[in-house]
């Protein structure tokens, strides 16, 4: 995803290190995953380059292996931290995945705390884990949601949550690459 992302600017590595504020060697390693980069590396390139957070999240490239597994243990997935959710990626250490789980606690409680709708290629399945929410959707009504209830969306389509019990509400996210 960096890669192309980099590749549609029509920047080098060195230009994109540079606009990025990290080396050249690191992002090419990014780039041919030898490395996970952390989420300050992520924010700084999803900036840069202009994508949106989960996009970069996912991994392209798909594997012909079998047999892989990857485990998370309660509580210590990779925290996302953004101004309306706070992410916990799970089983992030496999590489050359098509979905992405989460579990995310939603803070919004207005449309106004974002700055536009979320947009971003694939489709996504979420699962209300705890709490009430409405999900609004550029193309339909809000949909309210209750603990149990799930949807299944085109995230192309400009979408975001908002709790509206007194509890954040939790859920947990599937994102998947088109």
């Amino acid at each position: 995803m960096v890669r192309e992302a980099r590749k549609k600017k029509g920047w080098t590595l060195e230009e994109t290190g540079r606009h990025a504020g990290i080396g050249r060697s690191t992002l090419s390693k990014i780039e041919n995953g030898q490395t996970s980069p952390g989420f300050d590396i992520v924010r700084r390139l999803t900036q840069s380059l202009e994508l949106e957070t989960p996009n970069l999240f996912l991994q392209t490239g798909k594997s012909d292996l079998s047999g892989r597994r990857d485990v998370t243990r309660a509580g210590e997935g990779e925290p996302k931290l953004t101004a309306t959710y706070s992410h916990e990626l799970l089983c992030n250490e496999l590489t050359s995945k098509s979905m992405l789980p989460y579990v995310s606690t939603i803070k919004a409680r207005d449309i106004s705390d974002f700055g536009d709708w979320i947009r971003h290629r694939g489709e996504e399945f979420m699962y209300v884990l705890s709490g009430t929410l409405e999900l609004h959707t550029e193309h339909y009504r809000p949909l309210a949601m209750k603990a149990g209830d799930s949807v299944y969306y085109d995230s192309a389509m400009g979408h975001c949550c908002l709790s509206t019990s007194t509890q954040d509400a939790v859920v947990l996210w599937v994102s998947l690459e088109r």
